[in-house]
């Protein structure tokens, strides 16, 4: 279930962003969360909107808010807690020189469905 509402995230930002979304399964790394969710927007401006997709789409799903939100008033690396999984949402130039990826470069990559879709299609 926590792996559903992690893609619900991840599909949530992709619909907002042209930037690279990832879910990386931290499960076996840290004890806090499963998953992490990985996205980025172009401005302050992109990275609230996907913020708030994600919001949205999580609570229709019926998951309710997340635990915690930090990062919201600055606009460059927005972490949102929902427990099972953490959303990390970053300006381009953020994602970048934190290099998220590469720091949990041991985690599973998820691939995500709409990914899958598309590959899919250029068969």
């Amino acid at each position: 279930m926590s792996l559903d509402f992690a893609r619900l995230a991840a599909e949530a930002a992709t619909a907002k962003t042209l930037e690279e979304t990832i879910i990386l399964d931290v499960s076996e790394l840290i004890g806090i969360t499963e998953y992490f969710v990985v996205t980025a927007g172009r401005n302050e401006r992109q990275v609230r909107s996907i913020v708030d997709e994600i919001d949205f789409r999580c609570r229709n799903a019926g998951l309710g808010p997340p635990r915690q939100t930090e990062g919201l008033r600055d606009g460059k690396w927005v972490l949102v807690d929902y427990g099972s999984f953490v959303v990390h949402v970053f300006d381009s130039e953020s994602r970048a020189y934190y290099s998220i990826e590469r720091l949990w470069a041991d985690a599973e990559r998820i691939p995500l469905v709409c990914e899958l879709s598309v590959a899919a299609s250029d068969r």
